[in-house]
């Protein structure tokens, strides 16, 4: 159920940040471990995300709503989730380029869209059904670079690294999405801008702790490193809080499965940020992967009307 207009320019604009995010990111990441390269975007991002929340406070003052118990373990859920699907497109990363492991990861949508109805019981009209098919077609063509593929072929190419990860960090992005939809359902009120940004703040503070504290643990050399690379991470985390503050947001206010369809216009974002920002060629197959990709988005945003 949609149950504000805001979520189109919210995804839209998610999308775009994101893209931005990650290309950056992945320059942090030649430098830093996965799990540090992960940390930078909590790290850096909470002050930018508490700063968010003050700020619409103080443009949209009143009582703060009270949140339901079950409001921190939808949080503690979802930031351990995005952790899980972050680190795993960060080796997606390792083993093919800039575009293509975030392709593989967007497969979340349709995987998003299965759980969202078995979990949720959201339902999509078969035009949004036919937007998911259309872009997993693109995604489809953008992470095997156009080449002709039979039967035994794609089943060999799904078994590789590149594939196994990002299609594993799509299904966990997928559920970072339905916990955190479920989150802002648990604060009270009826502001949805303001329960995604309570729910924002609440969540990257706990994955600061939780990613923080492993890498205290198990790679204490890393967080000198991330400390030590401020001035890029720092812009990583205010794209990072940017960009969740729209994503929280658009899973506050229409299902999730739609946010994410209409979200994978974020893959035209990362082809122009791998062909402009990071100096990657475009081919002939990653356009016509474009194309479907944005043609499901049209489809799915023509159900929604």
């Amino acid at each position: 159920m949609i149950s504000s207009p805001i979520w189109l320019p919210a995804t839209l604009l998610a999308g775009a940040v994101q893209a931005w995010r990650t290309a950056i990111q992945r320059r942090v990441s030649h430098s830093l471990s996965v799990n540090a390269a992960g940390l930078v975007r909590y790290l850096y991002g909470l002050p930018f995300a508490l700063g968010l929340l003050g700020g619409y406070r103080l443009l949209v003052p009143g009582q703060l709503p009270s949140a339901d118990p079950l409001f921190l373990l939808f949080c503690l859920g979802g930031g351990l989730a995005q952790i899980i699907a972050t680190n795993l497109l960060i080796l997606a990363f390792a083993h093919r380029n800039f575009v293509v492991g975030t392709a593989y990861s967007k497969t979340e949508a349709v995987q998003g869209a299965a759980l969202s109805f078995l979990l949720m019981g959201e339902r999509l009209n078969p035009l949004a059904w036919a937007g998911i098919g259309c872009g997993v077609m693109g995604v489809m063509l953008l992470s095997t670079g156009g080449k002709r593929m039979g039967p035994a072929d794609f089943m060999k190419a799904l078994g590789q690294p590149a594939a196994l990860t990002g299609i594993a960090s799509g299904f966990f992005f997928a559920l970072t999405a339905i916990a955190i939809r479920r989150a802002t359902q648990e604060v009270g009120g009826s502001d949805p801008i303001l329960a995604a940004l309570i729910v924002l703040v609440v969540t990257v503070a706990l994955q600061t702790l939780m990613q923080g504290s492993y890498l205290l643990a198990r790679e204490a050399g890393e967080m000198r490193k991330v400390l030590a690379t401020w001035r890029v991470s720092g812009q990583v985390g205010l794209l990072s809080a940017l960009g969740s503050a729209c994503w929280f947001t658009g899973f506050a206010t229409a299902p999730v499965a739609l946010v994410r369809i209409v979200g994978q216009i974020e893959v035209a974002f990362t082809l122009g940020f791998g062909h402009f920002y990071l100096g990657e060629r475009m081919s002939r197959s990653e356009v016509a992967g474009l194309l479907l990709v944005v043609g499901g988005v049209v489809l799915a945003l023509a159900g929604a009307l």
